[in-house]
C-alpha cells in the first residue's frame, strides 16, 4: 500500500512546434499470467503487485504447495470483495494438469504477458511452448571475480555470503574467479571457510595447487547453476580473462568484482552484460525488496521488456497521450 503507484504517471510531456502536447503515460499491462514452482509467498507477492499496478492476475502454482496456494488465493480474493477491484481480478488454476498449463501459455488475445518463475526446466518449457508474450526470469549462473587488489577479508565475506546463505536461489554465487597474483593468499583461507560451511569445491588445475583436495572442474561445471553447496573455481591471469569467462558462461543475472582498483571496477561494470553488476557487494542483493521495490514478480534476465528485479513499474506499459487544439497534418 505504501508503494508509489506508477499507473497514470506521465513522463516527458513536451510541446511540439505545431502546438501538440505529447506525453508518455504508464498504464496496466492487462492480464498477467504467472506459472511458478514451490514457494507460496509468490502467490501473495504476485497478487499484490499485479493488482496494485491495475492488472488482473492468473496464477498457476506448483503441486508442491497446492494447499497453501489455494488458501492464500482464497484469502486474497475474499479481501477484494467490497473494493473497487473485482474478485475475479485474481484467479488461481488448481486443476487440469500439464494440459491446463499449456492451454494457459497459448491464450492469445486473453493473456497479455506470461511470467514463469522457477528452475531452468520450467522456464525453458514456457519459452519454447508459449504463444503469448513471455518475460523470462530466474536462471542465475552468477560469478564473483576477486581482483589482485581485493581486500582479502572482504572478498571472503562476499564469497561466503553469496554461496552459503541460500544456495538454492537464483542470485547465489556459482563460480569464483581469482586473480593469480592473489590466489596464494586468498584461496587457502577462503577454501577453509567454504569447507566449514559444507561447500564442495571444483577447481581448475591452478586452483588445486592451492586447494589440493578440490575436485577437478569440468567445462560443464563452469556452465552450471548448481543451486547447491557446490562452487566452481578458476584462477585467471587478469581482468580481461575474468570478463571473457563471465561473458562466455553468464546467464545475465548477477555478476560481481571485488577490487580496490577504480579503473578495473569501471571496466567490469561497463563490459559485463548482466541484469545486475556489483562492485564489492554480494550478488545476493539482487532482489526486489533489497532494491527498494517492495517486492518482485521475478528477476528478468532478458533485455525486453524489463531487466532485473521487476516491481510495480515493470508490470505497466506505456501509451502516448496527445493534446491538440484542432491541428491537422
Amino acid at each position: 500500500k505504501a508503494l508509489e503507484d506508477p499507473v497514470g504517471e506521465v513522463e516527458g510531456m513536451v510541446k511540439r512546434p505545431n502546438g501538440l502536447l505529447i506525453g508518455c503515460q504508464r498504464v496496466p499491462m492487462g492480464v498477467v499470467a504467472i506459472i511458478y514452482e514451490a514457494r507460496p509467498n509468490v502467490t501473495s507477492d504476485v497478487a499484490g503487485l499485479c493488482i496494485k499496478a491495475g492488472n488482473a492476475a492468473i496464477l498457476r502454482g506448483g503441486k508442491e504447495a497446492l494447499h497453501s496456494n489455494l488458501a492464500l488465493s482464497k484469502v486474497l480474493r475474499d479481501a477484494l470483495k467490497g473494493t473497487d477491484c473485482p474478485e475475479d481480478a485474481l484467479l488461481y488454476i488448481d486443476q487440469g494438469g500439464r494440459e491446463a498449463t499449456t492451454y494457459l501459455m497459448q491464450l492469445n488475445g486473453l493473456v497479455d504477458v506470461l511470467i514463469p518463475r522457477g528452475g531452468a526446466g520450467l522456464i525453458q518449457h514456457v519459452v519454447k511452448n508459449a504463444t503469448v508474450p513471455v518475460i523470462e526470469t530466474g536462471v542465475g549462473n552468477c560469478h564473483v571475480f576477486v581482483d589482485k587488489t581485493a581486500k582479502i577479508d572482504q572478498a571472503i565475506d562476499i564469497v561466503i555470503n553469496g554461496k552459503t546463505t541460500r544456495p538454492a536461489v537464483c542470485n547465489a554465487l556459482e563460480t569464483l574467479l581469482v586473480h593469480r597474483s592473489i590466489a596464494a593468499e586468498f584461496l587457502p583461507r577462503c577454501a577453509q571457510k567454504l569447507k566449514e560451511k559444507g561447500v564442495e569445491i571444483r577447481g581448475c588445475q591452478r586452483t588445486r595447487e592451492w586447494i589440493p583436495d578440490a575436485l577437478p572442474a569440468s567445462e560443464e561445471d563452469y556452465a552450471t547453476e548448481f543451486l547447491d553447496l557446490i562452487l566452481a573455481v578458476r584462477v585467471v591471469d587478469g581482468l580481461d580473462e575474468a570478463i571473457a569467462h563471465v561473458q562466455r558462461y553468464s546467464t545475465g543475472h548477477s555478476e560481481c568484482i571485488v577490487t580496490e582498483n577504480y579503473s578495473n571496477a569501471q571496466a567490469f561494470l561497463q563490459q559485463v552484460d548482466a541484469a545486475a553488476v556489483y562492485v564489492n557487494a554480494s550478488t545476493r542483493f539482487t532482489d526486489g525488496f533489497e532494491f527498494g521495490l517492495g517486492a518482485e514478480i521475478g528477476i528478468s534476465t532478458q533485455k525486453l521488456h524489463a531487466r532485473g528485479p521487476m516491481g510495480l513499474k515493470a508490470l505497466t506499459t506505456t501509451k502516448y497521450i496527445v493534446y491538440g487544439s484542432g491541428q491537422i497534418r
